[in-house]
């Protein structure tokens, strides 16, 4: 009898098909949420997906290439000159070249005419300071400091004498204004962006007006002018100044700062129409006090009467930091087609949300129900049931 009946339920679920009944159900309310989920959904795919999010359209996202070219000159009085020293562009940009960046000096301090040799560390090192020479074990580097422990403690300067470029730098200045003061303000950078969208085939650069070749001399760029908004060259204030960044805070003790290239590009109208847009913002942490800012030492080493002598920089300064994105879109039947397809399946939720609502919800649910699921044996199968049924009952 168990065997008989798991046939039969097996039998039941492979052997029976379900098939859609339409049932036109005259309901003012039921009717209206039908048309109105249709309604959103067709908005939804004709407004938003198809034209704000320009659905038709196939996309590529930018190639680019960044090149720089800082200019500017600072008169900077150093200590012990009688005359001032000019800064040119060979020496506040350090390196010269780098990926998509350039660095600028605002502040440096400077250790000239250092060799090699023995001589007192910095008293601003910790590690280096002492009282005796025990406190200076031989052989030792010093932790943070600028060379290695000779074994002696010179007991003038309460710290120990190392053998380093000597004298060693000494990093307590405390300087409240940039060593190069405020002439970096004046500073221009040229950006030269070259993009490409290589499905389409398009190429451009942000020098818009290329052929003319006096484009440059007078173009500096104002995002208020809507005739110099595209310009590539921009000077250092105007970049700070968008981006909300006192000059003060940012050039003492350095920083680093993004500048954005963003290119939207719908190339379905004229390539003139495809132009970048510029956004500044500082990306360091002007609030931290653990490492604040930006800094890095260079040399300069030369060789007087045969012996080794060097100047060691650490230039503070401003990190241009160059991110270039962008996305262009060409009108494509298939995108158009996708998106088309998909909101005819959205189309359907109307039809989930109604039935939902007339089985589930509504007072009358039980006789929509009723309505809706009916029930048909096969005449054959029925007729054999009742054959069946019929020679059993003979039998008994």
């Amino acid at each position: 009898m168990a065997c008989r009946r798991c046939c039969e339920s097996t039998s039941g679920a492979l052997f029976e098909y379900d098939t859609s009944k339409l049932i036109h159900i005259r309901n003012q309310k039921i009717g209206f949420i039908y048309r109105l989920v249709q309604l959103v959904v067709i908005v939804y795919i004709i407004g938003y997906v198809i034209v704000l999010e320009k659905g038709y359209q196939e996309t590529d996202t930018v190639l680019s290439s960044v090149t720089t070219k800082m200019k500017g000159v600072a008169l900077v009085q150093e200590e012990g000159q009688e005359t001032p020293n000019v800064w040119d562009v060979a020496d506040y940009v350090v390196p010269p070249e780098q990926t998509d960046a350039v660095f600028v000096t605002t502040n440096a301090l400077v250790t000239r005419n250092q060799t090699r040799g023995v001589c007192p560390e910095d008293y601003n090192v910790a590690a280096g300071r002492c009282t005796v020479d025990s406190d200076c074990p031989a052989d030792t580097p010093v932790p943070n400091g600028n060379g290695w422990r000779t074994g002696t403690c010179d007991l003038t300067t309460e710290t120990c004498l190392v053998y380093a470029w000597c004298p060693v730098e000494n990093d307590s200045n405390s300087d409240t204004v940039p060593s190069l003061g405020n002439y970096p303000l004046n500073f221009t950078l040229l950006i030269k962006n070259n993009i490409q969208f290589e499905k389409f085939g398009f190429y451009k650069s942000n020098i818009l007006n290329a052929t003319n070749s006096t484009f440059l001399q007078n173009c500096t760029y104002d995002s208020h002018d809507p005739l110099r908004r595209f310009c590539p060259i921009f000077r250092l204030d105007t970049m700070l100044e968008e981006a909300k960044v006192d000059y003060n805070d940012i050039a003492l003790k350095g920083g680093v700062m993004g500048i954005f290239i963003k290119w939207e590009c719908n190339l379905d109208y004229s390539s003139s129409n495809c132009r970048p847009q510029y956004e500044f913002k500082r990306l360091d942490n002007a609030n931290s006090s653990v490492a604040p800012g930006y800094s890095f030492r260079h040399a300069i080493n030369y060789v007087v009467d045969g012996v080794m002598h060097r100047q060691l920089t650490k230039a503070y300064g401003i990190r241009f930091q160059i991110l270039v994105s962008g996305e262009a879109g060409k009108f494509s039947v298939v995108p158009l087609f996708l998106n088309i397809g998909s909101g005819i399946a959205l189309l359907g939720i109307s039809t989930v949300l109604c039935d939902l609502l007339v089985l589930y919800v509504v007072k009358r649910r039980q006789y929509y129900r009723d309505n809706k699921y009916q029930m048909i044996e096969d005449e054959e199968s029925l007729l054999g049931f009742v054959e069946i049924k019929a020679s059993k009952k003979d039998e008994d």
